[in-house]
């Protein structure tokens, strides 16, 4: 079978198309130019260190020892609209989004399916940490975690269809981190010992603050930090520097620590208040996506994940409409940031996600 595998220039996705190329499959390899990769004025690097130029040679390189193609194909205009924008518009409204779910779902999958369909591939093949199966007697494919718990990435894969998953394969899902690097020796690859990359590619410095600032300019850059009863409590250099359950860089002289509760981009306000007034039971999501195709049949039990390494919490979900639904914990959550995704799960499945509202 003729595959199509997504070469990140990590470990993890050159694994992926090492044992699919063992396995007797025909890959193909493509990797995606994210970014212009040329320097900016001050010599500094446009955007980030994953997806780097560094890293196209590192899976075109991979791809030659093990004798498959390899291809490079422009994404800049699509990353720019589907990440990069989103990243600006919902950090400038007081959001905190996530765009590895944009790019890793939005981007790549929906994107390399089309283009494995011209290369004649039944199958796109990547690096991610999940599990994807096929339910005979439900006649519906299954998103599963990965086995590695500290390296599971289904969180950031919920918005995927039925269609996509049927054409989905994640080779190294079965597998540990460590498991990965002992293929990775065996086989010989140069990335073996290539370490990980953790931040947001677009911004390899962390400050996410400046970067809103660099590429939205009109951003508002000052307002009044509140506490619950709305007192002034100091001023602050815009929204975009704040999110909530955020402790520190508040700028004030208090005598018990304060959290940040909630954002207000419309009138610039902060609002601020104790660690206790930061639990929340209810969330409302937009955009929900349901891995089987269709919302389950009133409440449902299920674990919910607030952020990639937020511990699953119990809760009960209901569809409330058209994409949405509500969800409550059975215990108040710390810091639920609206922007940020919301995944349920049923045991080791993905029943689905979407984006907190409130």
């Amino acid at each position: 079978m003729r595959v199509v595998v997504a070469m990140s220039g990590g470990v993890d996705s050159s694994v992926a198309a090492a044992l699919l190329t063992e396995a007797g499959h025909d890959v193909v390899g493509l990797s995606m130019q994210l970014y212009d990769q040329r320097e900016t004025s001050d010599g500094a690097p446009a955007f980030g260190s994953c997806c780097s130029l560094d890293d196209l040679h590192d899976a075109r390189r991979v791809a030659h020892d093990l004798g498959f193609p390899h291809y490079i194909v422009n994404f800049e205009r699509e990353f720019k609209s589907t990440v990069v924008d989103n990243f600006l518009r919902e950090y400038s409204a007081g959001r905190t989004p996530i765009p590895c779910v944009h790019c890793n779902a939005d981007l790549k999958f929906s994107t390399l399916a089309e283009r494995a369909a011209g290369f004649d591939a039944a199958a796109v093949a990547t690096g991610h940490y999940a599990r994807v199966s096929f339910d005979e007697d439900l006649r519906r494919y299954r998103l599963q975690r990965g086995k590695d718990d500290d390296k599971d990435q289904s969180y950031f894969l919920f918005t995927l269809t039925q269609d996509q998953l049927a054409h989905a394969m994640f080779p190294v899902g079965h597998l540990t981190k460590p498991e990965v690097r002992v293929h990775a020796e065996r086989l010989g690859l140069s990335v073996a010992d290539k370490p990980d990359s953790h931040e947001i590619c677009f911004i390899p410095d962390g400050n996410t603050a400046r970067f809103v600032e660099r590429h939205s300019p009109q951003v508002p850059s000052k307002g009044e930090i509140v506490n619950e009863e709305g007192r002034v409590l100091g001023e602050h250099g815009g929204v975009h520097h704040f999110t909530v359950g955020q402790r520190k860089g508040l700028g004030l002289s208090t005598g018990a620590p304060l959290y940040v509760l909630k954002l207000q981009p419309v009138d610039q306000r902060v609002v601020v208040g104790s660690r206790d007034s930061l639990g929340i039971s209810d969330v409302s999501a937009s955009k929900v996506n349901w891995i089987a195709g269709s919302a389950p049949d009133g409440p449902t039990r299920v674990t919910a994940r607030i952020r990639h390494r937020h511990r699953d919490a119990p809760a009960t979900v209901e569809s409330t409409g058209d994409a949405t639904a509500h969800l409550r914990f059975d215990t108040p959550q710390i810091a639920v940031a609206p922007g940020q995704a919301i995944v349920f799960y049923d045991g080791d499945e993905v029943v689905g996600g979407g984006w907190i509202d409130s």
